[in-house]
């Protein structure tokens, strides 16, 4: 079940699109498991394709970032999505409009 569960979380977000985020609990209403937020940042990872899948694009609800970001720290995700024209409220969070 697991491995059925992690490829629709990586399919979902492979359908983000390029500038935009999505929360970890929107993926996991997309997939079918609404209460899923903290198994989507588990199978998140442990993402084997990080270049086809840009789990970086996926954040808190409340636009923050993941301490615990698997490529690199918060920062190089910051990094990533600036590079995307993210934007970002004074306290470091995602502007809510570059949500999905």
């Amino acid at each position: 079940m697991a491995s059925q569960f992690n490829e629709a979380v990586y399919a979902a977000v492979r359908n983000i699109p390029y500038g935009r985020v999505a929360a970890y609990g929107t993926i996991a209403k997309c997939v079918g498991h609404p209460r899923g937020a903290r198994q989507v940042g588990r199978a998140l990872h442990f993402n084997p394709d990080p270049e086809h899948t840009p789990c970086y694009r996926v954040v808190f609800a409340d636009g923050s970032l993941s301490p615990a970001f698997a490529f690199g720290g918060e920062n190089a995700q910051r990094a990533l999505l600036e590079r995307e024209g993210v934007k970002f409220t004074e306290d470091g969070k995602v502007k809510r409009e570059f949500f999905v």
